[in-house]
């Protein structure tokens, strides 16, 4: 079964690659490693698994290159400072804050729900609620028109 969408994107894929690309940036931000040798440790296990490397790598770099920006934009949200978040909780909210300022061709539904289900799999037993009203608040703030526009019925 082809699970592409008509603009060539599989979302199972995406899905893949933003599940790895939190287990990177996990990684990464424990370590302290440059992101090219945390990239270049998943892609081997990426080659084993379909999953959007390209979309993975393009998040794990994205984080990287933009961290300084994504922890200031994401701090009026946050209860406390972004170091003090959850390792998890923290990586996740630094990729969905990267996709939604940074990848406006991904809704922010989709960037939304992809973090809570991923927090939900990998964080702790209530770190979904906290995502998710940080991301709400956030993408209320970034994409106003998109957020406050009619859902489709």
């Amino acid at each position: 079964m082809n699970r592409r969408r008509h603009d060539g994107i599989d979302p199972v894929a995406r899905s893949r690659a933003r599940r790895r690309a939190l287990q990177a940036v996990y990684a990464w931000q424990l370590s302290g490693a440059r992101v090219e040798d945390v990239i270049a440790q998943f892609a081997h296990e990426q080659a084993h698994e379909v999953a959007d490397l390209l979309y993975f790598e393009d998040l794990v770099r994205g984080v990287d290159k933009y961290q300084e920006e994504l922890d200031v934009a994401l701090a009026p949200f946050l209860d406390r400072d972004i170091e003090q978040v959850d390792p998890i909780e923290r990586a996740v909210l630094r990729i969905a804050a990267y996709e939604l300022r940074r990848r406006p061709d991904v809704p922010y539904r989709v960037v939304l729900n992809e973090a809570i289900e991923t927090v939900k799999r990998f964080g702790a037993e209530h770190g979904h609620t906290y995502v998710n009203g940080v991301l709400d608040h956030a993408a209320a703030d970034w994409r106003p028109v998109e957020t406050q526009a009619p859902r489709a019925k």
